[in-house]
């Protein structure tokens, strides 16, 4: 089994790489690449010195099995052809082919099966806030249909990479010690603010970043569930966290919401609000699972549910979710 990490050098390559070892991935070969700037770098894994070798069109995926790709939609399209022409699977983290109807957008605890059909050889990793997001709607939704979900979003600086979080720490340096403040990996100064504005806004006043979660989590849950989505970037480092409120078609008690959650795949219940214990993204940075509490009836409908959840998006919303997708693939015979 030979693996590959396009974008090595990457926030989520860099999660790649200590995501692996955690699991002891299953392969006997680990190959990185990356950009032109980027080749020649050198990381360590189980106790190796592996060396990043440039991005080509060549035959360099010949005999590689999977390919774990964090490199940007443009790097994706440019090189999907290269990478899959050999028989490789290329689980692409990038928004490049996520609503392609022959590329499956998989989140294992909701739809591992669609795996078994990828006819490109690609199978695409979902936007991070829509699988955090989706995980915790599955165990409600096994109980009753969920027709409809507003969710705000609080999402931490390293939603932009290495590069925003760097920023965000400069900047509250910068505060503390009275400095110029530069901006350039957000729209606005994020340290000591909010912005009301992840990636850029579309035609009917959503952001992308919205419009992936109405789009992502039908096509996920195989379902016309309907997303309203508001998402923010606020001054945390790493995990995203999510108020979400939702529509089932039959009421479905908070306690009755809370068993389902215990029982639920790569979720963690914390909920317990007399002892003021509940997810936030200062202790739970790092961890796999899917984090939710403060689970309790909405007070505006009678088949409404409100909650709050956590998790950390370099990790499951981005690098262990596309593991995890792997896998599956190898458990399933799907990759040999």
């Amino acid at each position: 089994m030979k693996v590959a990490i396009v974008g090595a050098s990457g926030a989520v390559g860099q999660e790649f790489l200590k995501v692996l070892e955690e699991r002891n991935f299953p392969m006997d070969e680990l190959i990185l690449f990356g950009s032109s700037r980027s080749a020649g770098k050198t990381y360590t894994f189980k106790g190796k010195t592996l060396t990043v070798k440039e991005l080509k069109h060549n035959d360099d995926f010949k005999d590689i099995d999977i390919a774990l790709t964090s490199a940007g939609g443009g790097t994706s399209k440019d090189f999907a052809e290269t990478i899959t022409k050999h028989g490789t699977i290329m689980i692409d983290n990038s928004s490049a082919f996520r609503m392609d109807e022959d590329v499956p957008l998989v989140v294992p605890e909701v739809n591992a099966e669609d795996c078994k059909n990828a006819p490109r050889n690609i199978i695409a990793n979902p936007n991070c806030t829509t699988i955090q997001m989706v995980v915790a709607l599955k165990p409600i939704n096994d109980i009753s249909h969920i027709k409809q979900v507003h969710v705000s979003t609080y999402q931490a600086s390293s939603g932009a990479g290495a590069s925003g979080m760097a920023e965000l720490e400069n900047q509250t340096k910068a505060i503390v010690e009275g400095k110029d403040i530069d901006v350039s990996a957000f729209q606005y100064q994020l340290a000591m603010n909010l912005i009301p504005q992840v990636d850029v806004f579309t035609d009917n006043s959503y952001t992308k970043e919205e419009m992936k979660m109405f789009n992502e989590t039908r096509k996920i849950m195989h379902s016309d569930i309907r997303v309203s989505a508001t998402c923010v970037r606020v001054p945390i480092l790493r995990a995203h966290s999510e108020s979400i409120w939702l529509e089932t078609e039959n009421a479905i008690a908070p306690e009755e919401a809370k068993e389902a959650f215990r029982k639920a795949e790569g979720v963690v219940l914390m909920d317990n609000p007399e002892n003021k214990e509940y997810p936030m993204p200062l202790f739970l940075a790092g961890k796999d699972e899917v984090f939710v509490g403060r689970i309790r009836s909405d007070l505006a409908n009678p088949n409404g549910l409100a909650f709050w959840c956590v998790s950390d998006q370099i990790k499951k919303g981005a690098a262990l979710n596309a593991v995890q997708i792997a896998e599956y693939m190898i458990k399933e015979g799907l990759i040999k």
